[in-house]
C-alpha cells in the first residue's frame, strides 16, 4: 500500500493543470483544481481518492459499508482474511472444506474488483462451463439479496446453461470459463480457478495460464498500465486432493514463495473453523458422517479435514496419469453396439463387515481391427450391500451379465470367493423373473456345474502366485492410457434427456450418479495403495490408510489381468494360397 501511495504521489506531481477530473483520470490521480470553476465534487476529490484506496485495500469493510441495517451478510474473521488476501496478493491458494462458503467469498471478491477497476475482465473457471455458470448464478443471487446496493453497480446480468455475463457500470465484465482446452485463446485480466485440485498442469500451462497474459489499461487519456496493479492475478480455490499431484506440487511451491515474500498467499482450514462460526453443518452432523461406515476415510479427509491424501513416494501409479484417464462423460447403464462387456468381481465375506465389501466392475472393450484391445472403459461399478450372501451375489452377477450381454465374469476365487463361484455353477432363481438363470461353467478349471452342462462364463481367478502379474498389468494399462475412467461426479452433466430426446428416468439418473461416485472411490483407493517390493522380486500393495478399502481396485485389476492374458491377442491371419494369384 505504501508503494502504491508513493506511486500516486509521484504521479500527482507530473499531472497537467485542469479545471475538472472525471473517472478517466490515470491511476485515480487528482489534478490541480481551479477553485473558481470547481464544484463540490472537485473540492472533495482528494477524499474520494482516499475512499477508493481504502475500499480497494479493505474489501470486507467496503461490504460492511453497504450492508443494510436489517438482514444482510455479516462476515466472520476468517472470511475477512480470505477476502483481503484475494485483493492484496498476486495469487492466493485457498484449501477449504465443504460448507466454508469459499465460493461466495470468491464471487464477492470478483464483484468488488469489478467495481473499483474500470473495464477489467475477470473469469471464474470450473471443470465445466455448466458447473461454473450454475455456481455463479446461485451466488450472484445471494449477493444481490444480502447487498441490495449492488444493483446500482450492475448494468446487466445474464445467466444460461453454460454462459455468464455480468456487466458493471464501471465497464468491467465477469464471465466463466472451463478448465479445458476450449478456453485456449481466451483473454481476461484476472482468473479464479474453482476445484483446482482436479487440474492437470499440462492443461493449465497450455490453456489457462495464458488467459491473463494481457494486463488491464487505465481508461484515461494515456491508457497506461499501472505497474502497482495486480495484473495477471490467478487465484486457486479447492477442497484438497492427492499428494504427489500437480496441484499438490503447485501448493507446496506457493508456500515456499509465500515464505520468500513473493506476493503469494496460501490459506487453509478444516471443517472446525466454519463450524466454530456456525456456518454449514453442525459438529454433531459432521462427526456422524466421519463415523458412518459408508463414508470413505479419504473422501472425508479431503472434503472436511482439508488433508491431501495418498502416497507421494512409492505410489502404485502416478496419480496425475490416473486422473488424466478420467475422460468418459457418462456411465453406460445400457450396453453399446459393437462393444464387448466383461465383469470383474472381488468377493467379501457374506456376513456384515464395514471394512470388507464386495465390488463388481463392468468394463467395456473396444478392439483394434486386428482383434487386439484398443481401450478398456470402466462403464459401471456396483457395490452390493454388506451382508449379501453368496447366492444373492451370484444372482446379481448373472443379472449384470444378462443386462450387458457379458462375455466373461472374472471372480476372485481365493478363499471365500470360491463360494460365489460354486453358486454361479448352479441354476439361480431370481424373484424378478419367471425362468431361472442357467448354470455357468468355468473357462479355466476342471470344475463342472451342478447339472453337468453350463455356459462358459466364469474365469475362476486364483491371485496367489500371479499377484505380481496382476499389479504390473494394471500399471501398464494406466501408463499406456488404454484404460478409460468416468469423469468426477462433480463434472457430471445431467441434462435429463436421453439421446432420443426423451426425459431420463430418475432411477437411471441415480444409477449414473452412483457409477461416477464409485469411480471417485476407485481413485481414492488407488491413491491409497503403496507398491511393495517383496522377496524374490515379487510385488505387492499395502494400504496407507487401513480404513480405505481396495475392493474396487482389486475387481478392476482382476478383469484387466484376464483381458491382457486371454483376450488381447491378434486374430489368426488368413492363410494365403499363392497359387490363386497365378491364374487371377
Amino acid at each position: 500500500m505504501a508503494n502504491y501511495n508513493n506511486f500516486q504521489s509521484d504521479n500527482f506531481k507530473h499531472t497537467k493543470k485542469s479545471s475538472r477530473v472525471g473517472t478517466n483520470a490515470e491511476f485515480n490521480s487528482p489534478v490541480k483544481i481551479d477553485d473558481k470553476k470547481s464544484n463540490s465534487f472537485d473540492k472533495n476529490l482528494s477524499k474520494w481518492i482516499e475512499f477508493v484506496q481504502w475500499s480497494k485495500w479493505f474489501p470486507d469493510l467496503f461490504y460492511d459499508l453497504i450492508t443494510p441495517e436489517k438482514g444482510g451478510m455479516r462476515l466472520d474473521l476468517d472470511q475477512r482474511v480470505f477476502l483481503r488476501s484475494m485483493s492484496r496478493f498476486v495469487s492466493t491458494y485457498g484449501v477449504f472444506p465443504r460448507g466454508f462458503g469459499k465460493t461466495m467469498i470468491e464471487l464477492m471478491s470478483i464483484y468488488h474488483t469489478c467495481i473499483f477497476f474500470p473495464d477489467i475482465t475477470i473469469a471464474m473457471s470450473a471443470q465445466t462451463r455448466e458447473n461454473a455458470s450454475s455456481i455463479s448464478e446461485e451466488k450472484h443471487n445471494e449477493i444481490i439479496k444480502w447487498f441490495p446496493l449492488m444493483n446500482n453497480e450492475i448494468v446487466k446480468s445474464s445467466f444460461s446453461k453454460d454462459q455468464v455475463e455480468v456487466i458493471f457500470t464501471s465497464g468491467a465484465i465477469y464471465s466463466v470459463l472451463a478448465n479445458a482446452q476450449n478456453s485456449k485463446g481466451q483473454r481476461r485480466r484476472r482468473l479464479n480457478v474453482e476445484e483446482s485440485a482436479l487440474l492437470n498442469n499440462t492443461l493449465f500451462k497450455d490453456a489457462l495460464e495464458p488467459v491473463v497474459n494481457v494486463p488491464r489499461r487505465t481508461i484515461g487519456r494515456l491508457s497506461a498500465i499501472n505497474p502497482y496493479e495486480l495484473n495477471g492475478m490467478i487465484n486457486y480455490l479447492t477442497t484438497s486432493g492427492y499428494r504427489g499431484s500437480d496441484e499438490f506440487i503447485r501448493l507446496s511451491n506457493m508456500i515456499d514463495d509465500m515464505a520468500d515474500l513473493k506476493g503469494k498467499m496460501v490459506l487453509g482450514a478444516s471443517w472446525e473453523l466454519p463450524c466454530h462460526y456456525g456456518r454449514g453443518e453442525t459438529r454433531t452432523q459432521i462427526l456422524a458422517k466421519k463415523d458412518d461406515p459408508t463414508t470413505s476415510a479419504i473422501s472425508f479427509a479431503q472434503n472436511y479435514e482439508s488433508r491431501w491424501c495418498g502416497v507421494s513416494d512409492g505410489a502404485l501409479v502416478n496419480i496425475n496419469k490416473l486422473m488424466e484417464l478420467r475422460t468418459v462423460g457418462r456411465a453406460s447403464i445400457m450396453p453399446k453396439k459393437n462393444r464387448e462387456y466383461f465383469i470383474g468381481a472381488d468377493i467379501a465375506r457374506s456376513q456384515s463387515n464395514n471394512n470388507n465389501k464386495s465390488a463388481f466392475v463392468i468394463v467395456e472393450v473396444e478392439r483394434n481391427s486386428n482383434g487386439t484391445i484398443k481401450h478398456v472403459t470402466v462403464s459401471n461399478i456396483f457395490i452390493p450391500p454388506n451382508g449379501t450372501n453368496f447366492n444373492d451375489q451370484a444372482m446379481f452377477l448373472k443379472r449384470l451379465d444378462k443386462h450387458y450381454d457379458g462375455s466373461v465374469t472374472v471372480v476372485d476365487a481365493n478363499g471365500i470367493g470360491q463360494g460365489v463361484v460354486e453358486e454361479l455353477m448352479k441354476e439361480t432363481y431370481d424373484p424378478l423373473q419367471t425362468d431361472p438363470f442357467d448354470s455357468w461353467d468355468t473357462v479355466n478349471t476342471d470344475e463342472t456345474p451342478q447339472d453337468g452342462v453350463g455356459l462358459l462364463k466364469v474365469f475362476s481367478l486364483k491371485a496367489q502366485g500371479i499377484q505380481t502379474d496382476i499389479i504390473t498389468n494394471f500399471i501398464d494399462f494406466v501408463e499406456s492410457g488404454r484404460l478409460k475412467l468416468l469423469v468426477p461426479e462433480k463434472m457430471l452433466d445431467l441434462n435429463g434427456k436421453t439421446q432420443k430426446g426423451t426425459k431420463e428416468k430418475e432411477s437411471d439418473i441415480n444409477q449414473i450418479k452412483a457409477a461416477h461416485f464409485q469411480t471417485d472411490q476407485l481413485i481414492d483407493q488407488v491413491a491409497n495403495l503403496k507398491l511393495v517390493q517383496k522377496q524374490g522380486g515379487k510385488l505387492g500393495v499395502d494400504q496407507v490408510v487401513k480404513k480405505t478399502e481396495k475392493d474396487i481396485w482389486a475387481a478392476l485389476a482382476y478383469v484387466l489381468y484376464y483381458l491382457k492374458t486371454y483376450e488381447d491377442v491378434k486374430k489368426d491371419e488368413v492363410e494365403l494360397n499363392y497359387l490363386d494369384y497365378f491364374f487371377s
